[in-house]
């Protein structure tokens, strides 16, 4: 194909260099939105229980936590076993054994998940820590974050009634007996409300040897981190659909015109070149179907060409076999110029066919029932039997002339040789189908596709009054075809034959 028959180019980058910007594009996004998460969303608080909270579970009391999920209690027959870091445990161990009153060995207190920062550090949950050359953190008593002296030295003395610090780094300051709040222990208010800060597993002896476990209940389905997980898989889908949306829209936009130009040059032939739009690689194989439509056309043409002049030639030797049929004599003149005439038939039916394939004629949107009722109209002027039966609107795209033709040739040969006609019209699955039923001898089930092929009639005597060229039912399906449609024959159900015409309906 040359360039001046291409049509206008639209070709855009190799479809390979937009998958690249298709990923990088994403992963830009994805990370833009991580990182806006981070910045925006704020830290998950911590889970911080008061020993005082857990004394109470254990004695009976609410298991409503201040600052964390609601306890759970639970009696089982053995204590449970030892926690993940035991030295974490062993402060808050001997306080809530004071605060229940009890003996330390009536209690068991382990630290099931140790916080970071204090396992980095060398001390545990509910108590100061101090690494080596590191300074002080103390936990605060309301419960708030780890407090840093600015010195890094020892935590500050507390106020009167509370007795000296314990060990380094501790919070445990232990009171006169009867000075705390609770009379009769040696504790104040800042050991009762010492925070425990994760999961941890609290359990009391009973008198009857049982034991009272106490622990935090289990995390709902979605817990923060989860939700957070959500929320970060939602934003980025939220980024990335838009955009893979349009990029897929634009590689399935060039593919679906083609399908359609496919389409289209199944109907006609002589349909306009498609345009060349999208990624290079598509531009390419549009200019290739292009190409090879133009050369199926110039393919068609040729040999249409070939055969209309070959057909237009022969008559010049039937003209002077008819010249010379005059000298010969009346029995031999009358048989040769009955086949000379046949010939001449067969020759203007050739052209004719030949004529209808290669003319293009516009297509328009029409009423497919007023083409058959025209066709229906004009057999029963000519005396044939013939009745439209049910019919319907029906809207299609196509060539006027050529579908008037088209039912004309069917409608001819159902009462040629079946003697009556009857034609209906309906919708079935987006199609339009017309059905012409006759009342004639019918065809052997062998015959039913071979009578599609020119020239071929399935009348055994071959006589010119009781059969025609041979070409009628060719070129029905020919024009079917040319508008993406089908012809067929089957039995009729009481003897004879149905003609079936499907063509598709236009878009709305």
């Amino acid at each position: 194909m040359t360039p001046a028959t291409a049509p206008g180019r639209t070709v855009g980058a190799p479809l390979a260099l937009q998958i690249m910007g298709l990923l990088a594009a994403g992963l830009i996004a994805v990370q833009a939105v991580t990182v806006a998460l981070v910045l925006f969303l704020p830290p998950e608080p911590p889970k911080v229980y008061r020993l005082s909270e857990i004394a109470a579970a254990l004695e009976g009391s609410s298991l409503q936590a201040g600052e964390g999920r609601a306890l759970q209690r639970s009696e089982r027959a053995t204590p449970p076993g030892a926690g993940m870091e035991a030295r974490f445990a062993e402060r808050p161990h001997r306080i809530l054994a004071e605060l229940l009153g009890v003996a330390p060995d009536r209690v068991v207190f382990r630290m099931n998940r140790p916080l970071p920062f204090a396992a980095a550090a060398g001390g545990g949950p509910g108590g100061a820590v101090q690494g080596p050359g590191q300074p002080v953190v103390q936990l605060r008593s309301d419960g708030g974050a780890p407090r840093l002296r600015p010195d890094g030295g020892a935590p500050r003395p507390r106020p009167a009634g509370f007795g000296p610090p314990g060990e380094r780094g501790a919070q445990m300051f232990v009171g006169r007996p009867g000075a705390g709040p609770f009379p009769g222990f040696g504790f104040g208010r800042i050991d009762a409300d010492r925070p425990v800060i994760g999961e941890f597993t609290a359990a009391l002896r009973q008198a009857s040897g049982r034991w009272v476990v106490v622990e935090p209940s289990p995390e709902p389905f979605l817990n923060d981190w989860q939700r957070r997980l959500l929320v970060w898989f939602l934003g980025c889908m939220a980024v990335l659909a838009p955009v893979g949306y349009l990029f897929a829209r634009r590689i399935t936009a060039p593919l679906g015109a083609f399908a359609g130009a496919a389409e289209r040059l199944g109907r006609d032939p002589t349909a306009p070149l498609i345009q060349l739009r999208g990624p290079a690689e598509i531009g390419a194989a549009a200019r290739a179907f292009n190409d090879m439509q133009v050369r199926l056309k110039r393919y068609v043409q040729d040999r249409t060409a070939t055969m209309a002049a070959i057909s237009h030639d022969l008559r010049t030797p039937l003209a002077r076999m008819r010249f010379k049929l005059e000298k010969a004599p009346p029995e031999l003149k009358a048989s040769l110029a009955a086949d000379v005439c046949q010939m001449e038939q067969m020759l203007a039916a050739v052209l004719a066919f030949i004529r209808e394939g290669a003319e293009a004629r516009p297509r328009e949107r029409l009423d497919l029932l007023s083409v058959v009722e025209c066709a229906v109209d004009n057999a029963a002027a000519a005396g044939g039997d013939v009745e439209l039966a049910a019919a319907e609107p029906l809207i299609v795209e196509a060539d006027a002339l050529g579908l008037e033709r088209l039912f004309a040739n069917l409608i001819d040969n159902a009462v040629k040789y079946g003697r009556t006609a009857r034609v209906r019209v309906r919708a079935e699955g987006g199609e339009g189908v017309v059905e012409v039923l006759d009342q004639g001898p019918g065809l052997s089930e062998s015959e039913l596709e071979r009578v599609f092929q020119p020239f071929y009639r399935s009348e055994p005597s071959r006589s010119r009054d009781t059969g025609g060229i041979g070409l009628g039912l060719a070129v029905a399906r020919s024009i079917a075809r040319a508008h993406g449609g089908e012809v067929g024959l089957s039995a009729a159900g009481e003897g004879g034959l149905t003609a079936r015409v499907r063509l598709p309906l236009a878009p709305a």
